[in-house]
This record gives structure tokens, C-alpha cells and sequence, in this order.
């Protein structure tokens, strides 16, 4: 994120009180635990997988970004801007899974912008949105009730809940790659 994005999403976030702000602070915090475990790292250890799980630093950093992106434009226009989890194919998965994956050619910096720059599009949208009670349908998937419709809020919840679930596998992921720990 360059220096006047920076500018323009701290100014539209930083008159935010009560729950639009609570809801971001808690979002800021957990997005800071899970970008903290990559500190100092190289590209080529972001991209480990030192423990028996598929996934990597870098590749949970661009899961979380994917989960933002996806569900910022479920907020603004509902379940047509994700997918029909139910008729993806063999290969739509494949490609799904190349998201837990540090690629040829990805970098952690830009990986982490990458982040940033999805982080700021939320935060507008937090700061920015009408209505947090505002519900869409959501889309198919077999992990979601049928018909279920999930509010604005709701979904910020599930971000919060996500990035936070993410932190805590990236923790383990990096204290196996070279001892560091997030906390304590």
C-alpha cells in the first residue's frame, strides 16, 4: 500500500466509534499476529512446510487474503461474486489449493502487499457501509445451511474468526521452521 492509500484508509477508519471500530480493532490485531510470524523470514522459508499440514506462512498469508477479497465483495454484492463450492471441479480445487502455496516467481513482500492492499479494501468497507445488518444469501457450499443468509456483520465475524484460526496455525508453522513464537 503506498503512502496516500495508507493516508485515505486511516482517515476514513480513524473517526470510527463504537462497533465499526471495535469490529476493526479486533480484525487489526489478529491481522498483526498472523503478518508477525513472518518476520525476518526469506522467501524460500515463508514457502517451508515444516509440519505434517500442506500449508506454508506465505500460503496462509494468501489464503487470508483470498478470504478478505472474497468476502469484501460478498458484502457489497452477495453470493454471484463467490463460488458455487458445490459444482467445482477436480481442477477448480487444484487451483484452490495453490492458494495455501508459496508459487514460483511469489515473494513474501509481495505476498504481504498483497495482504495490506485487501486489508485496506475491508477496512473502507467497514468504515464505509451503510448497514452492518444488511444480509445477502450465501453461497453454495456444503459446509453452509441451505438458504442461510449471513449479515454484514456476521461475515466481519467470520474474517475475525478466520485470520484468528490462521495466526494460530502460522504460530505453529513458524516455531517449527526456526523456534520463534509470536507470544511468550
Amino acid at each position: 500500500m503506498n503512502v496516500n492509500e495508507q493516508d485515505t484508509r486511516d482517515a476514513a477508519t480513524a473517526s470510527l466509534t463504537g462497533e465499526r471500530a471495535d469490529l476493526l480493532e479486533a480484525l487489526a490485531k489478529q491481522r498483526h499476529f498472523l503478518r508477525f510470524t513472518t518476520r525476518d523470514l526469506t522467501d524460500e522459508q515463508a514457502g517451508l512446510r515444516p509440519t505434517a499440514s500442506e500449508v506454508c506462512l506465505g500460503g496462509l498469508i494468501k489464503h487470508v487474503t483470498g478470504v478478505e477479497r472474497g468476502w469484501a465483495g460478498f458484502m457489497v454484492e452477495g453470493a454471484s461474486v463467490m463460488p458455487d463450492f458445490t459444482a467445482m471441479t477436480e481442477a477448480d480445487w487444484a487451483r484452490r489449493a495453490d492458494e495455501f502455496r508459496m508459487l514460483p516467481g511469489e515473494t513474501l513482500e509481495g505476498v504481504l502487499a498483497d495482504y495490506e492492499k485487501e486489508a485496506g479494501r475491508t477496512d473502507e468497507l467497514v468504515a464505509t457501509l451503510p448497514d452492518l445488518g444488511a444480509t445477502h444469501a450465501l453461497p453454495k457450499a456444503p459446509w453452509f445451511e441451505a438458504d442461510a443468509r449471513w449479515s454484514v456483520r456476521r461475515v466481519l465475524m467470520h474474517i475475525i474468526a478466520e485470520t484468528a484460526q490462521h495466526a494460530g496455525h502460522a504460530d505453529i508453522i513458524r516455531e517449527s521452521l526456526d523456534g520463534a513464537k509470536s507470544m511468550g
